[in-house]
């Protein structure tokens, strides 16, 4: 994670247009950070898990699963990129279509999986920020360890380790996986 300017008040369009050099932005206290890339174990992970929320709950209209292209305009201004979001379809009730820009406030469901340029700060600070905008759930995967932790409030409720099951309790009622899923050893 890098800052990349000074501060500066940036258009949704401008914000919106600054991926088109490849690079992955969040604003954040009015400074534009560089979230680098991540390596392709990150990456695998976070598509497995996207797509298995998404085929999970479009067919049972309990709302929408997004990338972590996909930033959240928050109260303070800032907007952060969680991994992947999934917002309830409470919220989104009235739109045809979802909007060309961004969401006003968190997802119902964050998922932050830790890569090698996160800090612990950086990521408290994520999370502290997520419930204080409407958040609901959030899981942090750490693929080194193999475990998810699981909120409900800026402090971890639960540790799941791979004999767990993810549960998406009532963002996602009746979702599960195994942990141990997230993390399979190839054997190709």
């Amino acid at each position: 994670m890098s800052i990349v300017t000074d501060k500066k008040i940036l258009t949704d369009e401008e914000f919106r247009g600054l991926s088109k050099d490849g690079s992955h932005y969040e604003l954040i206290n009015g400074e534009l950070v560089d979230m680098g890339n991540s390596g392709m174990e990150h990456g695998n992970i976070t598509a497995y898990l996207c797509g298995l929320i998404e085929l999970y709950a479009r067919p049972r209209k309990l709302g929408v699963t997004c990338d972590s292209s996909t930033a959240f305009t928050l109260k303070s201004g800032n907007k952060r990129s969680p991994d992947i979001s999934f917002v309830s379809k409470d919220r989104l009730l009235g739109l045809k279509r979802l909007p060309k820009g961004y969401f006003q406030g968190s997802p119902d469901l964050a998922v932050e999986v830790i890569s090698p340029n996160n800090t612990f700060e950086e990521l408290h600070q994520k999370i502290v920020e997520y419930f204080e905008n409407g958040c609901r759930l959030i899981w942090v995967i750490n693929p080194d360890e193999k475990s998810i932790l699981v909120y409900h409030k800026p402090e971890p409720d639960k540790l799941l380790q791979i004999t767990d099951n993810l549960d998406g309790e009532d963002i996602l009622p009746g979702f599960k996986l195994a942990v141990s899923d997230l993390f399979i050893e190839f054997d190709f």
